[in-house]
């Protein structure tokens, strides 16, 4: 017997520990996973209902090796669905949901959500599904318009009616606006929890039961009023009316005005009538290059008028306004209670027929797993597919799946804004050295230099990463400027006044076919570059 027992004990112990051991294994495993590290066709079934023309595609994650189900074309309406092998229930204990999505192009308009549809005895085949294809649960991201938020809708059966109520989660969390990927998770709780996190953050917890939480509540009020009960056409809900035996005062006037000049006003002394508030810049001038034909008739800009500066004011002067002390205002009667008023009418409660105790939601079970919207954007991407019992599983694939990608997402998108930052920086350090650059192509010494430098310029404005080579040889183009006129090079050119040649002189220069060295000089400048045209805005 001893002996028996001995043989028992290591045996026993052996099963218990493989029992646990397969427990563990189990509620580590997930009921349903998908990665789309293989090609979905055959897997997956796209809807075939016309108006779903978007094309399905499997593709890598922009930046990455993996991965997931694309959404390839704009302005399309989507429907794809998987069966599951077998209906997942959501009563029986933790039902974890998450997904991936990646908005590669950013979303302006359209969904991303996913639903989890109800066994095909409900009404629906994969080559025919559509958005009246009937769920369970929507869960995900959508944005439109002033509509921003990650949707959770809980379709529950009415056990009084029969009928089948959508239940939106209120206030749900709004959806990132980045184009990184995002993981987003749903946990249904034995005790009527729901938990929804964003990137493993928490964003949202409720409770399936309670009326503050879900939009219409679940469970239904007690009472609801009466759709027969009618106003009488009697019912006063006047709490006060005008006095019906007031009268208008005989000194009431309707017709005065609010305001009315001030007759005790005095002009102030040394107001300057004939003097206007503005005048034209007389130090402005017509530019050289301004063509009215191209830019209009030039205008002088106007100043403030200086000789105003020192007057109490300026143009003609007229009297102030005041209040009409004997202002009124249209007249009305004086309000007195209303001997009649009743309240407010409201209809009367009655017991609401579709009322009904809960202690559990009943939730339909989860047959496939379908994907089912209208969007504006391309480049939606879906991934890493996940229904699990336990919130360790998902917490696990987030960290191996999500997390790598988003951190190499992340790292890029900071690098991009430093580098996005750094080039607004440098254009308005480019635009501060090119005005006072152009401002420096003017000095007098430089003038032998100007169309050198100003051609220098122009070739920076359309080429910006020159600019510090371009500043480098500006920079070398003044100092051998200024070399050559301290150190005797040659003098700057000064401007020559044109002289009419005599005919006969002329004509003799004509005749022993040489120029002059003013008509070179002419020609010389008709061929340099042209003059940097002035802007309109300059």
């Amino acid at each position: 017997m001893e002996e028996a027992k001995r043989r028992i004990i290591p045996f026993v112990f052996l099963l218990i520990i493989s029992s646990f051991a397969f427990q563990l294994f189990a509620s580590t495993d997930p009921i349903f996973y998908e990665s789309f590290d293989e090609d979905f066709s055959g897997r997956w079934i796209a809807s075939e209902k016309d108006e779903y023309q978007g094309v399905w595609k499997h593709s890598k994650s922009e930046g990455h090796d993996d991965y997931g189900l694309l959404v390839s074309e704009k302005a399309r309406k989507y429907a794809i669905v998987k069966e599951l092998d077998e209906p997942v229930k959501l009563n029986d204990g933790t039902i974890v949901l998450q997904f991936e999505t990646r908005l590669q192009n950013g979303l302006e308009c359209g969904g991303a959500y996913l639903k989890f549809l109800r066994p095909q005895e409900a009404g629906w085949v994969p080559k025919g599904f559509d958005n009246e294809s009937p769920y369970s649960i929507m869960f995900g991201p959508d944005k439109c318009g002033v509509t921003n938020k990650v949707h959770f809708i809980l379709k529950h059966k009415n056990p009084k009616t029969g009928e089948f109520v959508e239940h939106h989660v209120k206030f749900p969390p709004s959806v990132p606006s980045d184009k990184l990927t995002h993981v987003y998770t749903a946990i249904l709780k034995p005790d009527n929890e729901l938990r929804i996190l964003v990137d493993g953050e928490e964003k949202k917890k409720v409770n399936f039961l309670s009326s503050e939480d879900f939009d219409p509540a679940l469970i239904p009020a007690k009472t609801i009023p009466d759709p027969d009960d009618k106003k009488p056409t009697d019912w006063d809900e006047r709490a006060k009316i005008p006095d019906p035996e007031a009268t208008k005062p005989d000194d009431w006037d309707e017709d005065a005005p609010l305001e009315i000049e001030d007759a005790e006003a005095v002009k102030p002394e040394g107001w300057l009538d004939d003097e206007p508030e503005e005048i034209e810049d007389p130090e402005a001038s017509k530019p050289e290059d301004w063509d009215d034909e191209e830019d209009g008739e030039w205008e002088a800009p106007k100043i403030e008028n200086p000789k105003c500066e020192d007057a109490p004011g300026c143009g003609e002067w007229k009297r102030p306004m005041k209040r009409n002390p004997a202002y009124k205002g249209k007249w009305h009667a004086p309000l007195i209670d209303n001997p009649n008023y009743k309240g407010i009418w409201k209809p009367q409660q009655i017991s609401n027929p579709a009322y009904f105790e809960l202690d559990k939601p009943a939730f339909e079970p989860i047959a496939a797993i379908g994907i089912e919207i209208w969007t504006m954007q391309d480049g939606i991407l879906f991934d890493n597919i996940l229904i699990a019992s336990d919130e360790k599983v998902a917490e696990s694939y987030r960290q191996t799946t999500w997390k790598p990608k988003f951190d190499v997402e992340k790292a890029k998108q900071k690098a991009e804004e430093e580098t996005s930052s750094l080039s607004d920086s440098l254009k308005g350090f480019q635009k501060v050295v090119f005005d006072q650059l152009y401002k420096i192509a003017d000095i007098p010494f430089l003038q032998n230099h100007k169309f050198k430098i100003l051609d220098l310029i122009e070739k920076a404005e359309k080429q910006p990463n020159i600019t510090i080579g371009v500043l480098v040889s500006i920079v070398v183009v003044i100092f051998t400027a200024l070399i050559k006129l301290l150190f005797g090079g040659k003098k700057p050119a000064t401007p020559k006044v044109r002289v009419e040649p005599k005919k006969e002189e002329v004509t003799e220069a004509s005749n022993n076919g040489g120029d002059s060295s003013e008509e070179k000089e002419r020609n010389e400048d008709t061929t340099a570059a042209p003059r940097r045209r002035t802007r309109r805005d300059d």
